[in-house]
């Protein structure tokens, strides 16, 4: 299968400063993509570059076989962008901003035709019957929509949205979620956010930079899986817990053991941690069961997509003596 976006050893140095420092991926199916990292970690000069809104130092991107720098115009033609903060004309109306929007964008100038692409655009956002409205009029999360409109109205491959629920309520929240979701089923949809949570819900593949490098690259069950999510787990044991909590610390993959409140009568809770990602939930079984201490329930803790990230990040640092 041909890859849609190719991000090629990008290098961005703005005078003294590495924004980017050798940045490699690939698209090729449809589906969302979370684009994740700290403040200062590259997210948005990637994003802006892949637009063709910032030029590299070096590397290359190319978007359906074109390149960005040498091929411009065709690259940006299947391209939809959503930034955080997108300049509108208040005084407009919605109908006449996306025609605004279509003659920037070099679309149909039938005017049928650019009709009927507007209404079929607005009604994939959610703003149909409303081209008449007064853009300042809106609330934030219908100006939203409409920025999600001027982005889909070319009918992009590749639709980058930078922090798309800020500042939205929980209501809106869930509504740009589901269509962004949607979004994600015939296009490419990279996605920044700061909510860990959202990209959680959403993303199908997570891309991880950090200082300007990537640093991981792959679907959240991969990513806590390679990152040990049975190295922490919760147990249920029969029998007194100064004796379990002795067992435990004589087995020696365990670096935490946490008391936590016991549940049922007779017994003790505890959690453990192995700190290099190590499966230790053979090591407490084989240990309990040595000690004739009945091992009644074990659980992994819930692996979050922000424990990963965390993770991936400390390791990082670690790695650069940050």
């Amino acid at each position: 299968m041909t890859e849609v976006l190719v991000v090629k050893n990008l290098y961005k140095k703005y005078g003294e400063h590495v924004a980017l420092d050798g940045v490699s991926f690939s698209i090729e199916e449809n589906g969302v993509v979370g684009l994740l990292g700290l403040n200062g970690a590259g997210k948005s000069t990637t994003m802006n570059i892949i637009t063709g809104y910032l030029s590299q130092t070096s590397g290359d991107v190319f978007v359906g076989g074109h390149n960005t720098q040498s091929d411009a115009i065709e690259a940006k033609k299947l391209i939809g962008y959503l930034p955080e903060q997108l300049a509108f004309y208040n005084d407009m109306r919605i109908g006449e901003y996306l025609d605004f929007v279509c003659d920037i964008k070099g679309l149909t100038r039938d005017r049928k035709e650019r009709k009927e692409l507007i209404e079929r655009t607005c009604g994939m956002v959610g703003i149909g019957g409303m081209k008449k409205r007064l853009i300042r009029n809106l609330s934030k999360g219908y100006r939203q929509r409409v920025g999600f409109a001027q982005a889909l109205i070319n009918d992009p491959r590749v639709l980058i949205l930078d922090e798309p629920t800020v500042g939205l309520d929980p209501s809106q929240v869930l509504d740009i979620r589901k269509l962004i979701s949607d979004m994600g089923r015939d296009r490419i949809v990279i996605i920044s956010s700061h909510i860990l949570s959202e990209v959680q819900t959403m993303a199908d593949r997570i891309i991880v930079l950090n200082r300007g490098h990537l640093v991981a690259d792959g679907s959240e069950d991969v990513l806590k899986e390679a990152l040990g999510s049975n190295s922490h787990i919760a147990i249920r044991v029969q029998g007194d817990a100064a004796q379990v909590r002795a067992v435990l610390a004589s087995t020696e993959r365990i670096d935490s053991i946490i008391e936590l409140p016991s549940r049922e009568q007779g017994t003790c809770e505890f959690s453990l941690e192995n700190r290099s990602g190590a499966d230790i939930r053979a090591d407490v079984f084989r240990a309990l069961a040595a000690a004739d201490l009945p091992l009644l329930f074990t659980y992994g803790r819930e692996f979050s997509l922000e424990d990963a990230f965390l993770q991936i990040i400390s390791e990082s640092n670690k790695e650069v003596g940050a």
